[in-house]
């Protein structure tokens, strides 16, 4: 790549004739290295690419044809509006656990007062997109958010810092373990756990199977084992009203009904369909 000075135009041709597909990747890497937006960057596409930039371009070009995620070559993802800062200790924010965190501000908002002091948890709560995002949108929140992973945590926390959430406690612990021991109670219990059957995490994309970390993936036989092990628990961390909100993969979502139904009778249990038409969001609202 070196030995004359390259167009920009010339370096995303080159970028997108090597990884072979369509993808927005070059794009969104070189517009990173460069510090523009794709808007600033598509009206530079005739400047020169300075060499040191090039470099850099091709190094992470190459790291993603092996499969490494743009957002972990960023460093970042878009969230609800947000940037929150990725690596390999967390999972990759994904558009449909922001239809989630839009269903569960939607019920808090029917059920709860704007003056009420509210309790929420985050269960697993990786990059800290969920909490962080629920405890801006929803001014008077206060929320616990707790992971097993103390590299997932440092990012939250780092997330929550750039980000002003200033009402989010980060928990080390596994699952609601360090709310029952607190005897901690929560009008909201929210979380996107593995969901994976063990058996399907080596038939994933290669950048999800080999590079987003396979705690946040791998949900047991049949993908349930955090469901249920969460659900069990509930009764002992939810106040006398409470809302549960569960991110659950494609197909799953009666399994996950049943579940609550069987813990929580009376409770208003539903599914809600992503933009994609797949069963992606359950809720269930407990004691109103």
């Amino acid at each position: 790549m070196s030995g004359r000075t390259w167009k920009i135009i010339e370096a995303l041709n080159w970028a997108s004739s090597f990884l072979g597909t369509e993808t927005n990747a070059p794009e969104l890497l070189l517009a990173h290295l460069l510090s523009v937006d794709r808007t600033h960057l598509l009206l530079k596409l005739r400047e020169d690419c300075p060499q040191d930039v090039m470099e850099q371009f091709q190094s992470l070009i190459l790291r993603h044809k092996k499969g490494v995620p743009v957002q972990y070559l960023i460093g970042e993802e878009r969230f609800y509006g947000r940037s929150f800062l990725v690596n390999e200790a967390v999972l990759i924010p994904r558009p449909e656990t922001e239809e989630l965190v839009a269903k569960v501000v939607e019920k808090i908002n029917k059920r709860f007062c704007k003056e009420e002091r509210i309790t929420a948890c985050d269960i697993g709560t990786g990059s800290g997109c969920i909490a962080i995002t629920l405890a801006l949108e929803i001014p008077n929140l206060s929320m616990t958010a707790i992971d097993i992973s103390g590299k997932a945590l440092s990012v939250a926390r780092e997330n929550a810092k750039r980000l002003g959430a200033h009402h989010v406690e980060f928990v080390h612990g596994n699952l609601l373990a360090p709310a029952i021991e607190k005897k901690q109670r929560y009008h909201i219990v929210v979380s996107n756990p593995p969901y994976i059957e063990t058996e399907m995490i080596e038939k994933l994309d290669i950048g999800v199977r080999d590079y987003e970390p396979r705690l946040a993936l791998d949900g047991g036989k049949d993908g349930l084992d955090f469901y249920r092990a969460i659900i069990e628990a509930l009764p002992k961390v939810l106040k006398p009203q409470a809302i549960v909100g569960f991110e659950v993969g494609f197909g799953q979502s009666d399994d996950v009904m049943m579940l609550l139904r069987q813990q929580f009778p009376d409770a208003q249990i539903e599914k809600t369909y992503d933009i994609n038409r797949k069963d992606r969001i359950v809720t269930a609202e407990i004691g109103f």
